[in-house]
């Protein structure tokens, strides 16, 4: 595992931080935990790649409030093939 970063996904709706953090922590220090509401996943840093092997092994394809979650290593965010690059010019019609 290349990072301490966990990517948590088919979250019930209803899952908190405060519960993500209970049974990630009986793997090792959780460092900090982020749900992204009404989406279903959220992400888990561990403090050691250890920690976060160890949980990822043990969670995967389990039950948390009655969904079973995928656990995998989080990976960078790319950007969507259909966002365009932000530009400090106007979008006004007014063109010289």
């Amino acid at each position: 595992m290349n990072t301490n970063k966990l990517y948590v996904g088919n979250l019930n709706y209803r899952t908190t931080e405060e519960k993500l953090k209970e049974v990630f922590s009986g793997y090792g220090s959780v460092v900090s935990v982020k749900v992204i509401e009404g989406k279903g996943f959220g992400f888990v840093e561990m403090e050691s790649k250890d920690d976060a092997l160890k949980a990822k092994e043990a969670l995967d394809s389990t039950d948390l409030d009655g969904r079973n979650i995928r656990v995998d290593e989080a990976k960078p965010r790319e950007s969507s093939p259909n966002s365009r690059p932000r530009s400090n010019y106007s979008n006004s019609r007014n063109r010289f």
